[in-house]
């Protein structure tokens, strides 16, 4: 393409805004969906071919999406206003059927409804995160939050933090959730003792562990299922 080829020079049908105007999004390649996204290009390069390059020096869509502020204002051209464009795509992408994204009064009614919304967030972490889902007393999800990041061990991870959210949110129940970055969801020997310690510690407050789901690569282990709960 002529890099002094400017949008506007291109025929109209051509245009990416058109086409999925016309023909729908699904036949947009990605970097006319990423065009769509920046709008404009940088000084001497239209925005198809930025979106080119982009895709080109970030080594694909899943360099993109995974990319931090440091790895996109890296490169040529690209100042805060865009890499900001793109960073909150990439977090839009994230939340795509997560917790963040739910729509209210979201029921959990077995383990597999909470690991789906679990999945898109944890799947691909490097570290493993402690987090607490707070529901009420149909089981309706009101509340979750990250309580521990690092490797887990009961003389870290203090069931009063966990209970403080609960009390705090009124809730009836907890699940606790963590991922394996490993992607082997198997449940650890100090898995299964911080799982315990919770449980007796909700049945002295009043509020029960309902379940401790584990997140690996694309699958999930529920204690509850296991027996182990």
């Amino acid at each position: 393409m002529n890099s002094n080829l400017k949008i506007k020079d291109i025929p109209k049908n051509e245009r990416p805004k058109e086409k999925l105007l016309t023909y729908g999004a699904d036949v947009l390649s990605n970097s006319e969906l990423l065009a769509i996204i920046l709008r404009t290009g940088t000084q001497g390069e239209n925005v198809l071919e930025l979106s080119n390059r982009l895709l080109s020096e970030l080594e694909g869509l899943d360099g993109v999406l995974s990319a931090t502020f440091n790895d996109i204002i890296s490169i040529k051209g690209i100042k805060n206003g865009k890499a900001s464009q793109i960073l909150a795509l990439s977090e839009l992408f994230r939340r795509f059927k997560t917790l963040k994204a739910m729509k209210k009064d979201v029921k959990v009614t077995s383990p597999k409804d909470l690991a789906d919304l679990l999945s898109g967030e944890m799947n691909d972490l490097n570290q493993e995160v402690l987090k607490v889902v707070l529901l009420n007393t149909k089981n309706i999800i009101i509340g979750s939050k990250d309580i521990f990041k690092g490797s887990l061990n009961t003389s870290i991870v203090h069931p009063r933090e966990i209970f403080k959210q609960a009390i705090n949110k009124d809730s009836a129940s907890i699940i606790i959730c963590h991922n394996h970055p490993s992607g082997d969801p198997t449940p650890s020997k100090e898995d299964i003792n911080i799982t315990l310690r919770i449980k007796e510690c909700g049945k002295i407050i009043g509020i029960q562990l309902l379940d401790h789901i584990i997140i690996g690569k694309n699958k999930f282990v529920s204690l509850k299922e296991r027996g182990l709960i």
